[in-house]
């Protein structure tokens, strides 16, 4: 009897410590196997997810707040601080984002939409991109960056505002340009 209270008590402290749960189910964040606020890491299938994780979360809509990372998949995926891949028509990062976020591909088209407010560290492939500081790659029809660090867009319109005309070649361009953008 000793050991079962033991085993038992063990059980429950070493339960309370885990912060952490390896998978959630939800219809929205408030109908949800795991509690919203609960840290997912691991699997998360939902209609409508939120939680800060560490996982796959494959959904229409998946939310991932706080600092999270992971592979997000669905028809809009949005962070608050993002470290990994989004994949959707809609990849919305409040704050920063390193990784890739990528639209799908009709053909040789690439369709969605890609908002970092923050630092975008990394690659950003859809028809409109926009990045508070581009720190990387952004590939589509609009590409827009407030500022870059280093950074090289490519398509139909680039636009970094705070680029200067043409007084820095070749480290900077311009602040819009067809075709190809960059700064170094």
């Amino acid at each position: 009897m000793k050991k079962l209270l033991s085993v038992i008590t063990g059980v429950l402290s070493l339960s309370s410590v885990m912060a952490s749960e390896p998978f959630q189910l939800s219809l929205t964040p408030d109908i949800a196997l795991q509690d919203r606020n609960e840290r997912i890491e691991g699997f998360s299938l939902s209609v409508w997810g939120e939680n800060p994780q560490s996982a796959f979360a494959l959904g229409l809509v998946n939310g991932s707040t706080g600092e999270s990372a992971g592979l997000s998949v669905g028809l809009m995926n949005y962070s608050d601080s993002y470290t990994g891949v989004q994949w959707g028509f809609i990849n919305y990062a409040k704050g920063d984002l390193t990784g890739w976020q990528g639209g799908p591909f009709f053909g040789w088209v690439i369709g969605g939409v890609n908002i970092v407010s923050g630092n975008m560290t990394g690659f950003q492939c859809a028809l409109v991109n926009t990045a508070g500081t581009l720190n990387g790659f952004q590939l589509g029809l609009v590409n827009y960056a407030t500022s870059t660090e280093a950074g090289l867009q490519i398509g139909v319109v680039n636009i970094i505002p705070k680029n200067e005309w043409f007084t820095k070649l070749p480290e900077e361009l311009a602040p819009g340009m067809i075709l190809v953008n960059w700064h170094f």
